[in-house]
């Protein structure tokens, strides 16, 4: 008897082990040690511009196929509407205004190459870590996150100087004054406000010094000397924005040194994709971060000749459809070297689309799906909510959605775990590890409250009540569309974050996005009977968050965002500043 029993367990038992060890299960974390990073990051688009989030029209297919072979986030939130507010998040991951790289005012974004704001040196970005972990670091594409502090040479906001061993790339970001045929862009506003503020220096500076002469009033040398070099200063600003600002802004460096000024925008798509798959080749034996932060699909939608009207959504859709081809680009090299198994891939937008942006009946921002409103709108899902695909063979699940609420602030501790580094003690994290909810052994996101900022202002708070499933947003503000109704404003040609473009709402506005995902339908004590409860229980959230934010330095205040001439980069002597060094190569 003990002949067969032992007969039956070695024949059941060998054809089950040899069957376990033929499953291809998913890999253990603790088996691959430091995976290689990909992050892809595009620049202002839609979340439905791509074809796995519902789009039938503008052909994704590489973005698709991440999304067949990885997991997908359906609510995945950036944490501001906007480039240089988002990008620090992402990159720190903290709210932006924990950092001072959010806004009081209407200087939403770094202005200038020639700026003194930016991301400040005392913070401690994801890639400074895993830079400390043995990673090679590399940023290929745009930072718009600033240069210099104090002078042109001391690049304390430059990427080298926040954990990037390499970088190739724009400073800035792309403008529409970067292409010769295209209508100037910047910003005609910031222009009038610096004329009116170059006027108002200057007739004080004036009054000044005919007080000063006359005797009327007394005042010191020194002090008339400040505010003439303050007028000076504003007026050097307003007039370099005329005609000067391809030559300031559009720039392309490597590393520390400026390559192209102004771009030759024709090569500027091949040269950051030779860039990112040198970089892969190069240290495809050690383990590397790399941010590949496109260009695309922010005008002026810089698309080469092959994929020119290719698309039916006219220039923009062209642009989509390239950058989708860089992707594939990308995961052919990462396949080739035999590293896909090895390399986690991120695919996101840094906030939606720009529906304002338009040229006659051309629309040349992006799409935002069923979502209301888009970029620069704080509250409303189309501004923040974008595309969020990870992929990672045999440790992450194949084919899987998650309906989740995450952040673009959540890979920042997700990659720092990767690498085997450790959470920075001393500062807020307001980012949570995705792996547990990514792997299937979390059903719930981390996030139950996230905080959705326009600028400083706070505009909404959403609330994630696990137990009931529900996804309850509560607007305390939102933006007057023009015209009424259109979803947009289309005669500032950005929404604003305060005063009369805005409305302040008391009780807010309440939306459960789990059953309205558009948010047309707001609920009120009367048609929802736990409204009331609702808002007071977001309301004390909002208040607990409140204590936790301290005071820092303004990166965007009105001083840091005009031009300096001493912090201007410059290749040659300044104000003569002119190279090709791509082209002489």
């Amino acid at each position: 008897a003990s002949f067969l029993l032992l007969y039956f367990r070695t024949s059941l038992g060998i054809p089950l082990i040899f069957a376990l060890l033929l499953q291809p299960p998913l890999t253990q974390l603790s088996v691959i040690t430091q995976p290689n990073i990909v992050l892809l990051m595009a620049d202002d688009l839609g979340i439905g511009d791509v074809g796995c989030y519902g789009n039938d029209t503008i052909r994704t297919p590489n973005i698709d196929r991440l999304a067949k072979e990885g997991v997908k986030l359906t609510q995945h939130i950036a944490a501001a509407p906007l480039c240089t507010p988002s990008r620090a998040a992402f990159l720190t991951g903290r709210y932006p205004l924990r950092s001072g790289m959010d806004a009081i005012n209407n200087y939403r974004v770094i202005f200038w190459n020639g700026g003194s704001g930016g991301l400040p040196p005392n913070e401690t970005t994801f890639a400074k870590i895993l830079q400390q972990q043995g990673y090679r670091t590399g940023l290929i594409g745009k930072w718009h996150l600033g240069v210099n502090c104090e002078s042109r040479d001391d690049h304390c906001h430059h990427p080298l100087n926040h954990g990037f061993d390499y970088f190739y790339g724009m400073p800035f970001t792309l403008i529409s004054d970067c292409q010769t045929t295209e209508t100037p862009e910047m910003d005609r506003a910031f222009r009038r406000k610096l004329w009116l503020s170059t006027q108002m220096i200057g007739l004080v500076t004036l009054t000044a010094a005919l007080g000063r002469l006359t005797g009327l009033i007394s005042v010191r040398w020194k002090t008339l000397t400040c505010l003439a070099g303050f007028s000076l200063v504003f007026f050097l600003s307003w007039f370099s924005s005329y005609g000067f600002v391809r030559y300031w802004n559009c720039i392309m460096m490597r590393n520390h040194e400026v390559t192209e000024q102004p771009m030759v925008t024709d090569r500027t798509t091949s040269l950051i994709l030779r860039e990112s798959i040198s970089f892969i080749e190069r240290n495809k034996h050690k383990p590397f971060l790399l941010f590949l932060s496109f260009l695309h699909s922010h005008t002026p939608l810089l698309t080469t000749e092959k994929f020119l009207g290719r698309s039916s959504h006219g220039l923009y859709g062209d642009n989509v459809e390239e950058m989708d081809w860089m992707v594939g680009q990308v995961l052919d090299i990462i396949d080739k070297e035999g590293l896909e198994n090895t390399t986690l891939v991120y695919f996101a937008s840094d906030h939606g689309g720009w529906l304002e942006r338009q040229e006659g009946k051309r629309q040349l921002g992006g799409w935002n799906g069923i979502y209301k409103g888009g970029k620069a709108m704080g509250g409303w899902e189309g501004g923040i909510r974008v595309p969020g695909i990870f992929r990672w063979p045999g440790v992450l699940p194949a084919g899987t959605v998650i309906h989740e609420p995450t952040s673009l602030m959540d890979i920042y501790p997700t990659v720092v775990h990767l690498a085997g580094g450790v959470l920075p003690q001393d500062r807020i994290i307001d980012g949570r590890d995705l792996l547990p909810l990514l792997q299937g052994t979390a059903e719930h996101s981390e996030h139950e409250f996230l905080f959705h900022y326009c600028g400083v202002h706070l505009h909404a708070v959403r609330w994630h009540q696990k137990d009931s499933g529900a996804i309850w947003k509560a607007h305390y503000m939102t933006p007057v569309f023009h015209p009424p109704g259109a979803g947009a404003c289309y005669d500032r040609g950005f929404c604003p974050c305060f005063g009369e473009g805005v409305t302040y709402h008391d009780p807010p506005l309440l939306f459960d996005l789990s059953r309205d995902p558009s948010e047309a339908k707001p609920l009120s004590a009367d048609t929802e009977p736990l409204f009331d409860t609702v808002i007071r229980k977001i309301g004390r959230a909002r208040e607990e968050h409140h204590r936790t934010l301290t005071p820092v330095p303004e990166q965007l205040s009105l001083y840091n965002a005009v031009w300096k001439p001493w912090l201007q980069p410059c290749c040659g002597t300044f104000p003569f500043c002119w190279c090709d060094k791509e082209g002489d190569n």
